[in-house]
């Protein structure tokens, strides 16, 4: 199937979770996940529909913004953000999709400050308390959000999570539905910086079992463009 093909087909199923949850399909957004596809592949999807484009990789990123891959649609960062990488990446993208520390959060506020800007931000939680992953603990958020509140250049837009890798239909849910009520529980955060209005989780293999718990953000690589070739490393 082409890439639009692909992107027709994600759109009706992210429709039809959106409908046996009972909810609008207009709630959902739909974030296309660019790593490692290029230029071309990336403009073929955004002719087909895709109006946000998410990257992993900081440089990949630049690279592409310099070429204009992006153009028509919004640019979110989804992959860990090494702090070394902040000052490149602030006021390129407009959503920061993964804050994982208040020291991260602290050093893209102060970015932002010197740049005159308010840079969007989701705080990435580790749902699955998984040493191999980034994300703040769940009992980390409230504290994190009370400190936040008082940072003048970034905005929280609400959370982001990546369960555990599961090969069981539906195992997930338990997670997808911890991260739903850890997004309801701070939602009545009363700061003039913090928004709950994203719950960025689910992605190609488990966005409808995502929705169906309240996600109201996926982010889609494989079933857009096709199984990840990552180029061959230099012996």
């Amino acid at each position: 199937m082409s890439i639009a093909e692909n992107v027709a087909s994600v759109k009706s199923r992210i429709e039809k979770a959106a409908r046996a949850a009972g909810r609008s399909p207009d709630e959902i957004v739909l974030v296309a996940a660019t790593k490692t596809n290029s230029v071309e592949k990336v403009a073929e999807a955004i002719r087909a529909g895709v109006t946000v484009c998410g990257e992993n990789r900081v440089q990949e990123l630049l690279e592409k913004n310099a070429l204009n891959a992006y153009a028509g649609s919004s640019l979110h960062f989804i992959g860990h953000l090494q702090k070394n990488k902040v000052r490149q990446l602030v006021g390129v993208c407009e959503l920061i999709q993964s804050v994982d520390s208040l020291e991260l959060l602290e050093m893209i506020d102060r970015q932002a400050e010197l740049l005159g800007i308010m840079q969007e931000v989701l705080l990435e939680i580790n749902i699955g308390g998984e040493a191999s992953k980034s994300g703040m603990r769940e009992t980390e958020l409230p504290q994190i959000l009370e400190k936040a509140g008082s940072l003048h250049s970034v905005f929280i837009r609400g959370l982001m999570a990546i369960p555990p890798i599961s090969n069981s239909e539906g195992e997930l849910r338990a997670y997808f539905a911890r991260m739903r009520q850890l997004y309801v529980d701070n939602s009545s955060k009363k700061y003039d910086n913090i928004s709950m209005d994203f719950l960025s989780m689910g992605m190609s293999g488990d966005f409808a079992d995502a929705i169906a718990e309240g996600s109201n953000m996926v982010r889609v690589g494989s079933a857009i463009f096709g199984a990840r070739v990552y180029p061959a490393k230099a012996d």
